[in-house]
């Protein structure tokens, strides 16, 4: 570093932290010589860097008597002239500057005795202390602010008012109301914002204010959203929509569609996100709006990135850099497009425009948006390093814009990004292993956090905390940080989508690991044994990542997790948890009214996928047997240290919570040399006892709707046998039976309207997938997605509390090769509302179906036998049939969710 380079960074160091002359002198001697390559998380600015967007732009609307003047200020009082200047350095991010002018404002108003105008400064005030995240400040000027209006209600009431005056009361009143809801969101309150924008809602209608209307229902939408209700969000996004389709094109229709693109976009509806922003770019572009174009432009090729269509996505970047008229889009869009260059390995490219855009950077006016992008620059000149790429940037050059971006945040009064700069400068020091300096400024970093109420900060700073006493083998208060961190994303679980828009790479690399980690360090033995305390949160932490995917796989909140004891429910039932770890696999035995057990196995992650991988590839060789020792040694890591407990406690079914690719092979299959595990035991699956706990079936009145496909539809081959397999179901069980022509979507939801079907038989092609929109069932004329079957599953009964008691989907298969597909069919088994789901992990030969099947619903008659039990039977009697004794026959059907 040269001595010019030295100073003045050491000139910033002192400015910045403030930290005492022991710890400056640590920073300056470290920083000068010891920074090596490092890797920041893929996503590590990607969820706060967009939660501060979602949270100062999705308000946007909320912001409604701040206008940007075009006109000139000329002719305006001296008063109305720092007002308006004020309104200018909120707008260009300087908050700060904003406050100091309203307050001078607003001791003016206060001296003539203007309560209208002192509400409305008020209200300026609170959303600019929001900004700065002084929320306590932000809820005594919008609690002053309210006083005020409810002595303009009276007004309104009492006396007889202008008109004129009255509807600008009205407007105040609703834009505090407004203001109010925002910070309640801020705080964690959706419910509470819901109904303060109700109101707000209801005055505007009162002022006959229609712009004021769709933004109160905008903002009725962002606090669905953030409380995990996307579809009722989207649901009101539509409404919204509909009712600007019949007003004159303007940048409020141009902004709601904009609004929902983002939203259909965020729940992976990419052509519906598609279709509704260039709706918007089309209005914008009537409009000559360059800030409108460039916007939406912006969100395209989002959505394009979203389907991984890097070139289309590059492509409407470098339109928005074209068309961008303000600095700060500009650099928003290149800085999309570096990170797209670098997802599709175009270093050179990406380096080239990184420098340009660092040049650029350092000329833009200090406000929030300008420490962002350092932030969001910072990061991609991270990953260019990884890269080592010839000239790639120094972790020097890299910590001075994270440092600069921080010391612009101090000026700016601006908590979440000082806690999240502060933080970034601490795992830089984390990856360069300098415990001491990378603890004091996490700590530093954290306190900030926690006093702003910011969960989606202070997870990652309570992570990377834990993560650094971890390396100086303090593993309690690891654990502590670690246990809080895992907490705070419990919190946050209703509204990661809205923090995240990437979630799906994001989840994978900043959310899971934070549970793996703690599972690991709390099976990490002390004294030579892990406590029944440990297990147990261990248990509780696994569970709650299983419930954490399945909010990833659907884009929203959706499951109430209640915690489940089996003993109540089935005495002779062993839960088995598998857990994979980094270096080893870890596995959780919970037996019957006993304490819980503990083995693990020392194998790397990628060894394990390797031979799982291994084995679901041969499972499906129908003419070999060569699977066998791979089945043999998966059952030696999961099952071989538990035989002796298990059969000593006399269970009868295994209940397996399976993690990672485990979930893609039948445990069935597992051979202890001599037997598959199903020749011992029933078997069932379930994502996780929170989310589907066990219910005994109810035997009588058993009736099944069902209803299968034996020609070819939509590229997929006849099933010849279904027409069989469906008359042998019906011959043994009574019930209603479609078949072809008459499996659609709106017989299903005719026949489940006016009838109670307690069982629910499919037999079609079908695809379990990692994603949502590609997992479906086929039906004679669509493509039956979750979303599709929770709507036809749910007739009359369901809604007093009889769910369908079995779903079987006879001839679906996982997707090949990916690694989180049967997601897809965990998800189908939750969403569709069934306490039980049968399905297949491959796709199956229809004749071996049949017969399994007809022997199912025999054996399923039996009020004695649970479901595990009569799949069992069923899966026997194929295994002893020479013509079906191959495992590609009888061990891809899997029972999830409720074994009873």
């Amino acid at each position: 570093m040269n001595k010019l380079y030295f100073r003045v960074y050491r000139r910033l160091l002192q400015f910045i932290f403030g930290f005492g002359l022991g710890l400056l002198s640590t920073l300056l001697i470290t920083t000068s010589t010891v920074f090596p390559v490092v890797a920041l998380e893929k996503s590590s600015l990607s969820i706060v860097y967009k939660s501060s967007i979602h949270k100062s732009s999705i308000h946007k609307s909320s912001v409604e008597n701040l206008p940007i003047e075009k006109s000139s200020i000329q002719g305006l009082s001296d008063l109305e002239q720092q007002e308006q200047l004020g309104k200018k350095y909120y707008y260009i991010g300087q908050f700060s500057s904003a406050v100091k002018i309203w307050q001078q404002v607003l001791l003016s108003y206060q001296s003539q005795g203007d309560h209208l105008n002192q509400a409305r400064v008020l209200n300026n005030l609170s959303l600019a202390y929001q900004q700065l995240g002084k929320y306590l400040e932000a809820k005594q000027t919008i609690s002053e602010s309210l006083k005020l209006t409810q002595t303009q209600q009276n007004n309104i009431s009492t006396q007889n008012l202008h008109k004129e005056e009255s509807t600008k009361s009205l407007n105040v009143i609703a834009q505090a109301l407004s203001t109010r809801g925002r910070l309640e969101l801020s705080m964690g309150k959706p419910e509470v914002a819901l109904k303060t924008w109700e109101e707000a809602k209801e005055f505007y209608t009162k002022a006959k204010n229609d712009a004021g209307v769709i933004r109160s229902i905008i903002n009725q939408s962002q606090a669905l959203r953030s409380n995990g209700l996307y579809h009722r969000a989207l649901s009101i996004l539509t409404e919204v929509n509909e009712i600007l389709q019949k007003q004159p094109d303007s940048r409020l229709k141009a902004t709601g569609l904009r609004s929902l693109g983002t939203s259909l976009n965020l729940v992976g509806r990419f052509a519906d996100a598609q279709q509704a922003l260039e709706e918007s770019l089309a209005i914008a572009k009537k409009l000559s709006s360059p800030i409108d174009i460039s916007a939406t432009l912006i969100d395209l090729g989002n959505v394009a990135n979203s389907q991984q269509q890097a070139k289309s996505a590059l492509n409407f970047y470098q339109q928005a850099v074209d068309k961008a008229t303000s600095p700060n889009i500009k650099i928003k869009a290149q800085l999309n497009i570096i990170k797209t260059l670098i997802d599709t390995e175009k270093l050179a490219k990406a380096q080239l425009l990184a420098n340009q855009i660092y040049s650029q950077i350092a000329n833009l006016p200090a406000n929030r948006s300008t420490v962002y992008a350092q932030l969001n620059l910072a990061k991609s000149l991270t990953r260019l390093q990884q890269a080592n790429i010839p000239n790639s940037p120094t972790i020097e050059s890299i910590a001075q814009i994270v440092a600069n971006s921080y010391k612009q945040a101090q000026d700016l009064e601006d908590k979440p990004a000082q806690a999240y700069a502060l933080g970034k400068l601490g795992k830089l020091y984390e990856q360069t292993q300098q415990w001491s300096t990378a603890q004091d400024l996490t700590q530093k970093a954290l306190m900030l956090s926690q006093s702003i109420n910011t969960p989606e900060i202070t997870y990652r700073l309570e992570w990377q905390l834990g993560r650094i006493l971890k390396a100086k083998g303090d593993l309690t208060g690891a654990v502590a940080n670690y246990t809080q961190a895992v907490n705070n994303l419990g919190s946050l679980r209703n509204d990661l989508v809205a923090i995240a828009p990437d979630i799906q790479f994001s989840f994978q690399e900043s959310v899971e690991p934070v549970y793996r980690e703690l599972v690991s360090l709390l099976l990490t033995p002390q004294n030579s044994e892990v406590s029944q305390k440990s297990l147990l949160q261990a248990r509780e932490v696994i569970e709650s990542l299983q419930l954490a995917e399945l909010d990833d796989f659907f884009r929203e909140a959706c499951l109430d997790a209640k915690p489940t004891q089996v003993d109540k429910f089935d005495t002779q039932a062993a839960v088995i948890y598998p857990i994979i770890l980094a270096d080893r696999l870890e596995i959780i035995l919970s037996l019957p009214k006993q304490p819980l057990r503990h083995y693990s196995t020392a194998i790397s992650e990628k060894e394990l996928e390797s031979t799982v991988k291994k084995l679901r590839k041969n499972l499906v060789i129908r003419t070999r047997y060569s699977f066998k020792p791979l089945s043999k040694q998966l059952y030696d890591w999961l099952i071989r240290p538990a035989e002796i407990d298990l059969a000593e406690s006399k269970v009868k079914t295994l209940v397996f919570v399976l993690d990672g690719y485990l979930r893609n092979i039948p445990m069935s299959t597992l051979n202890d040399g001599n037997q598959y595990l199903l020749e011992k035991y029933n078997i069932a699956l379930t994502p996780g006892l929170k989310i589907l706990p066990p219910q005994k079936l109810k035997r009588e009145n058993i009736k099944v709707l069902s209803a299968g496909l034996t020609e070819a539809r939509d590229g997929f081959s006849p099933l010849e046998y279904v027409e069989e397999e469906l008359k042998k179901i019906n011959s043994q069980v009574p019930g209603t039976m479609l078949l072809n022509q008459d499996f659609t979507s709106e017989y299903i939801q005719e026949k489940i309207q006016s009838n109670f079907f307690p069982i629910v038989h499919i037999a079609s092609h079908g695809k379990f997938s990692s994603k949502v929109l590609e997992t479906f069932i086929l039906s004679w004329n669509d493509r039956i997605k979750i979303d599709d079957l929770e709507n036809l599953l749910q007739g009359p009964e369901q809604a007093e509390q009889k769910a369908v008691e079995l779903l079987v989907l006879s001839a679906c298969e996982t997707a090949t090769g990916d690694k989180r597909a049967a997601l897809g069919l965990a998800g189908m088994a939750v969403k569709a509302g069934a306490r039980s789901t049968l399905a297949t992990l491959w796709s199956v030969n229809d004749e071996a179906t049949a017969n399994l099947m007809s022997h199912f619903y025999q054996e399923l008659s039996n009020v004695r036998q649970t479901k595990a039990e009569a799949l069992r039977n069923s899966q026997l009697a194929l295994l002893r049939n020479r013509k079906y004794e191959h495992p590609i026959y009888w061990s891809p059907y899997i029972l999830v969710g409720n074994w009873l």
